[in-house]
């Protein structure tokens, strides 16, 4: 078996994310080049139909998505490794030396609520630079659209008032998913990550409390919290490791201890019957007048458990969420494609049965009534329809646009003003009846017909 050469053979980098493709790309590819097809194509990245547990998804990975594009070529390892394999002509490889990204590419910005079958992002690009761009542009958009959708919801659960922390990243499907997974929970409301790298990388701010562990490695519990309070003074607790009321008597001792030196600022709940022990230790802490100390809760959480305690009203004040929201258990995967819908100044389409497609390149209009969204319209891109189009150019020329280059910040100040402008039941977490409405223009529904009727005969 051919081996890639190069120091960075054994991780993702630059240098050779080009090899990140599915092998039929880089065959196309050559067929392409043989054949010289390459006219403007059109791409479109869409979720053909949403899962059942989600009434909207919220964009990500955008930026991920713009700097692959902006950085696509084949180094010399990568080069090497082709060759090696027999199947691919040292004239196609000599021109895939030079291979650059050159095209346009048309997003909805991160943290847009979206449906499908709205494009998420459209690549129009010679048909060679368009078509290897599918692999990377799914991987990427799609696993980050999931985290961030799944997150939308958590954080929606846990209701104002009350933080969310994401503890996730020893869950995850890698250090890579870790580390962005932490960037769509932020950009979908959660507060902070347990994730350093991430906060270091993105400005995401961190977050943590102590582990059993370190309550374990001491002969008595108290010594061990006392221990920590002093090089943490301002810490939160972990009061569950023998006996959960025992460890919050135990903080109320501490107190006592330390007097006006004591800043606790809180005790987790990670076992048990967190909504009984909430509000037994809530008495517990208020008794001892320690009303400022707040209750975090842990423990296999999702939104669905938060929705549960929030409704039975339990005094706990934020919530760390691990591994249901950093896989999506409910729903880790979407629909998702990405298809030729131009090229060569001509419409192309799928009539395949439950996976059809519309020609061309489009914009999706969002339509409101006294400031609340009511409906969505795909549409042709160039038809003057009512409403705010939320596609916009973010790359030109295989260089990014100011659209392109938004911060962190950015989406999830979107994220949280679009959600807010959405009818109550579609931010719930059970099936929205009916469904938010997403119509096609007839001048898109027009454009298809006339494609199906042109389209070559088997």
């Amino acid at each position: 078996m051919t081996r890639p050469a190069g120091r960075n053979r054994r991780r993702v980098s630059d240098a050779n994310s080009a090899l990140l493709v599915d092998l039929y790309e880089l065959t196309m590819l050559q067929a392409y080049w043989r054949e010289r097809m390459f006219d403007e194509a059109v791409f479109s990245l869409f979720v053909r139909r949403l899962p059942e547990q989600r009434n909207y998804l919220l964009a990500c990975g955008l930026q991920d998505a713009l700097h692959y594009l902006e950085h696509l070529h084949f180094g010399a390892a990568a080069l090497e490794f082709l060759r090696g394999r027999g199947e691919f002509s040292a004239d196609f490889l000599g021109w895939l030396k030079d291979f650059r990204f050159t095209g346009d590419v048309f997003a909805v910005p991160e943290g847009t609520p979206f449906f499908a079958p709205e494009p998420i992002l459209e690549v129009v690009a010679p048909l060679p630079e368009a078509q290897i761009a599918e692999t990377f542009l799914l991987n990427q958009i799609n696993f980050q659209t999931v985290l961030a959708s799944k997150a939308s919801r958590v954080v929606a659960a846990a209701g104002p008032g009350r933080n969310v922390i994401d503890f996730g990243m020893r869950r995850t499907f890698g250090a890579d998913a870790a580390v962005k997974s932490a960037r769509a929970f932020f950009i979908a409301g959660v507060s902070a990550t347990s994730n350093v790298l991430a906060g270091a990388l993105y400005g995401v701010p961190i977050s943590g409390t102590m582990a059993h562990s370190y309550i374990q490695a001491h002969d008595d519990e108290l010594a061990a919290l006392r221990r920590f309070v002093e090089l943490y003074p301002d810490a939160i607790l972990l009061v569950d490791t023998y006996d959960t009321l025992q460890g919050v008597r135990k903080v109320t001792q501490l107190a006592r201890e330390l007097g006006g030196r004591f800043r606790v600022r809180g005790i987790r709940l990670d076992s048990g019957n967190l909504i009984q022990l909430a509000f037994e230790a809530r008495n517990i802490l208020d008794a001892a007048r320690l009303e400022n100390v707040s209750i975090f809760a842990s423990s296999s959480l999702d939104e669905y458990e938060i929705e549960k305690l929030v409704k039975a009203g339990a005094p706990i004040d934020g919530f760390g969420v691990g591994t249901k929201m950093a896989v999506s258990e409910d729903a880790p995967s979407l629909d998702m494609v990405y298809k030729l819908t131009a090229y060569a100044g001509v419409g192309r389409l799928k009539t395949s049965p439950g996976k059809e497609t519309w020609p061309g390149r489009k914009q999706v209009f969002r339509q409101a009534e006294a400031s609340r969204y009511t409906r969505d319209i795909l549409a042709r891109h160039d038809e003057p329809l009512p409403g705010t189009p939320l596609l916009e150019r973010v790359m030109a020329g295989g260089k990014r646009l100011p659209a392109g280059r938004k911060p962190l910040e950015a989406g999830r100040v979107r994220a949280k003003a679009e959600l807010a402008r959405f009818p109550a039941p579609l931010l719930s977490l059970s099936p929205a009846r009916p469904r938010y409405v997403v119509e096609i223009s007839a001048a898109l529904e027009r454009h298809r017909q006339e494609m199906v009727g042109q389209r070559p005969e088997d």
